[in-house]
């Protein structure tokens, strides 16, 4: 037990060292540019009472599920509810996970088999790379949002080819050229599944299906932790799909179901979405101030990107830290995003833009950057 105690002291002082060790911080009375709460649903008023109302409305309801969704834990509320969200998104069928993490590493786990090939961009999510590397099949990487990069891929891979990528990248904020993959995709044969995460909330439906590029996509996974307010995700794609993760993803099958309290709040925040567009324009505004606004900087640039994410990269964990800090100082939370979660050399500030964000606070944020980045 000793041998063990000591390799933990000494990874976590390693880390301390090289100035990227990971700590817990409590709420704060900051002004927000930090979380993924776009549209303002985690902190509405509104939304919280629907979530109450709709479970007052089923008094039968349990606080827990009581087991997994193949043995005590399923609901007819449940399927009705997959059912719903899937023609939302103008899809076959879909299947809900506890989480947007639980989603990708059952579908790309259970997916790909030995022989089989996954080709990510180099920037896709923890979620997708863990999923990867619990299957058996052969694993590949092409350099973000690089086509020949891809190709040079695609020609290597073997067997069933599968494709992940992001909609809108949650380190960078920026989107992919979706219909330029999805060609490339089906020259090779190729099936192509898409992480819409950060894309829920500035696009209604997702960015897929804003292009009309959802019939040529076999995946996509849509969570709802980010905009939607709430916690969950979906995989949607066809029947056959939805069962062959019933049997065969073991992040669906080996968990507690997701409680009523949770599947009533996804479906209240789908019913709240149909009356956002208020907020939703409210948001692109915010998004054209704050790129109106902020001085370009010739040694940290900003990460050309037309979502609600923006990225600065400082190219250190130390100036991250430290533009963070005045960030804080002067009552904005905004936090840096360190190696190793981005690469070294690509350390940044993560802005994240809402709805609710007024014109005096981006006016601060970004007066408060460009006077930093000017004196360095």
């Amino acid at each position: 037990m000793k041998r063990a105690a000591d390799i933990i002291k000494h990874r976590l002082a390693d880390r301390q060292q090289a100035g990227n060790y990971r700590t817990l911080k409590p709420e704060n009375s900051l002004i927000d540019f930090c979380s993924n709460d776009y549209l303002g649903f985690a902190r509405s008023p509104r939304l919280k009472q629907m979530i109450a109302g709709e479970i007052a409305a089923h008094p039968e309801s349990h606080n827990g599920s009581a087991g997994s969704r193949l043995l005590a834990g399923n609901l007819n509320y449940t399927e009705q509810l997959e059912a719903s969200i899937a023609a939302y998104h103008d899809c076959e069928a879909g299947l809900l996970f506890n989480s947007g993490y639980d989603a990708n590493i059952g579908l790309f786990s259970s997916l790909p088999q030995r022989g089989d090939t996954i080709i990510l961009d180099e920037l896709a999510h923890a979620s997708i790379i863990d999923g990867a590397r619990l299957s058996n099949a052969n694993r590949y990487t092409f350099k973000h949002n690089d086509l020949q990069s891809l190709e040079d891929k695609l020609k290597a891979a073997k067997g069933t080819i599968y494709i992940g990528i992001e909609s809108i990248y949650s380190m960078d904020g920026d989107a992919p050229p979706l219909a330029a993959i999805l060609d490339l995709a089906d020259s090779y044969g190729a099936a192509v599944i898409v992480d819409e995460a950060h894309a829920i909330g500035l696009y209604k439906n997702g960015l897929v299906q804003q292009l009309g590029l959802h019939y040529r996509v076999f995946a996509r996974v849509i969570t709802f932790g980010k905009a939607m307010g709430c916690h969950g995700a979906i995989v949607l794609g066809s029947d056959d799909l939805r069962n062959y993760l019933i049997n065969f993803a073991r992040s669906f099958i080996y968990t507690t179901a997701a409680s009523f309290h949770q599947v009533a709040s996804i479906q209240s925040a789908y019913q709240f979405l149909g009356g956002a567009d208020e907020a939703i324009s409210a948001l692109k505004n915010n998004i054209a101030q704050f790129k109106s606004n902020i001085i370009k900087h010739p040694d940290y640039p900003l990460i050309e990107s037309n979502s609600a994410i923006q990225c600065i990269v400082l190219k250190s964990n130390d100036k991250a830290k430290q533009i963070a800090t005045a960030l804080q100082q002067a009552g904005i939370d905004v936090r840096p995003i360190l190696s190793p979660t981005v690469q070294q050399g690509s350390e940044r500030i993560r802005i994240c833009l809402h709805a609710y964000n007024t014109a005096a606070e981006i006016t601060l944020l970004t007066d408060t950057i460009n006077h930093y980045l000017n004196e360095q």
